[in-house]
Order: C-alpha cells, then structure tokens, then sequence
C-alpha cells in the first residue's frame, strides 16, 4: 500500500498572516511540519501543497517537494484533491502545516485502519479526543462529532452534539480534529462534488463527505496536538521545543 502526506500550506491565514513562515528555533514552521513528517518514515512520500511562492522557495531550499495549487481553494481538502489527481497511491494524509511537532502515533493509527480494511468499506479516517470542559463544549470553533457502535461518524457540528436531555445521563463530547486519512478515490470523490447544504451552513468540510455517503471511521485519541493560530500559539510552541531541547 502506497501511503504519502500531503501538507496543505495557505500563506495567508485569517487569525495569523504568515504564520508558516514564521520563525520556530532557527527554522520557518512549514520546515519544522515539513521535517517532523518526514522523519517520520510513515509516508512514502512527503509533499507541501501551496499557493506561495515563499513557501515554495523555502522547502525547494530543504530539497524539500513542493507542488503549486493551481486554482483558488475553499478548504485543504480541495487543495489536497487538485494536487494528488495525477499522482499514484492509495492512501493520502493530510497533515497540518501549523502543527510542527508531529503526533506519530496517532497517524499510525489512521494508517493501520486502511490496512486492516481489507474489504474497502472505509473512505476516510479522522481522529477525536474527549472534552470535558464546558467552555470547549460550548464554544463553535470546536468542531464536535457523534459515531455509531462501531466509531464510524454519524454527524459533525459546532454546536453542541448530542444534546443532553436527561442531566443524569452519562454522556461523552468529542472534539474533531482535522488530521485525515484518504483513500485516493474519496478525495477526488470530494473534489468533484459541490459544496452540500450542511457542509454550507456548519462550514465544516468533512460533513461534505457524509451527505454524499462516505463511510469516515473515527480514531479516539488523547494526544492534543500543538496547533499555531496565533502570535501566542507560536511562542508556546517555542517554549515547548525548548523543553524537547533541553
């Protein structure tokens, strides 16, 4: 099985303009993303996806493989889509190029789910970690997510799911967080496919992906990962590669 990472790498970010180009140690965070996945030794082959001639220089200056998006694109699975079409594997992960200290076991996880699915009943596979805060569960910038028995998702929404009728009731939440695994022909599946009604109003790609009826199997796990969304995000991130360091 052929197994690549795709790193999906916007210069302009909304919260934090330039952020992957922002200095983390001695080196931009897109190298720090870009080495840690490669490092790996998960993937068979390790690509940034850009729009940026900055970060395009910047890896090639690695001997780093860069492939430049063509088009304008909503979402990193679009940009993702668009850049795979002509290339040959089997499995695509998208690993985020904000998050520089990669979370390997996790991604072993997602990787071992299409292994083991020898009948190729799963197009994707996403992870999930349990919160227990009330602030997280409430708040709509965190995506939630509610599975079946058998962990493959049911739904995905900012607000709050399921809803808690019976205060006695023992219920778990659940973060999404958007590190994927693709089969080739899902992701082209997407590419091909205009935005659905849900995915329009929850402005949450991977409900694109239910509404057309793809089976994507959800993977808990409890490793937060070390995103960078903003100026205080990046010097946290200093601060915890200082510690590795030491």
């Amino acid at each position: 099985m052929n197994i690549i990472a795709m790193i999906p790498a916007r210069y302009q970010a909304s919260r934090f303009p330039g952020k992957l180009m922002k200095d983390l140690a001695g080196k931009p965070v897109i190298v720090r993303t870009y080495e840690a996945a490669h490092k790996s030794k998960l993937f068979d082959e390790v690509y940034v996806v850009t729009d940026s001639e900055i970060i395009s220089q910047t890896i090639h200056n690695i001997n780093g493989k860069v492939i430049i998006s063509k088009k304008e694109h909503d979402c990193g699975s679009d940009r993702i889509a668009e850049a795979v079409e002509n290339i040959e594997t089997d499995v695509v992960v998208n690993v985020q190029g904000d998050e520089p200290f990669i979370d390997t076991i996790s991604l072993k996880k997602l990787i071992a789910v299409f292994k083991e699915d020898t009948t190729h009943l799963i197009d994707l596979a996403s992870l999930k970690v349990a919160i227990k805060e009330r602030e997280e569960i409430e708040n709509p910038n965190n995506v939630k997510v509610i599975t079946d028995t058998n962990n493959f998702a049911l739904y995905f929404s900012r607000s709050v799911i399921p809803f808690h009728r019976e205060k006695g009731q023992s219920i778990t939440y659940y973060k999404h967080k958007g590190v994927y695994a693709f089969r080739k022909s899902a992701l082209l599946d997407f590419y091909n496919t205009p935005m659905t009604p849900l995915e329009t109003a929850e402005k949450i790609e991977c409900i694109r992906y239910l509404e057309v009826g793809k089976k994507i199997k959800m993977i808990e796990t409890t490793i937060e990962s070390i995103g960078i969304d903003t100026p205080e995000d990046l010097e946290k991130a200093k601060k915890y590669l200082s510690k590795q360091n030491d």
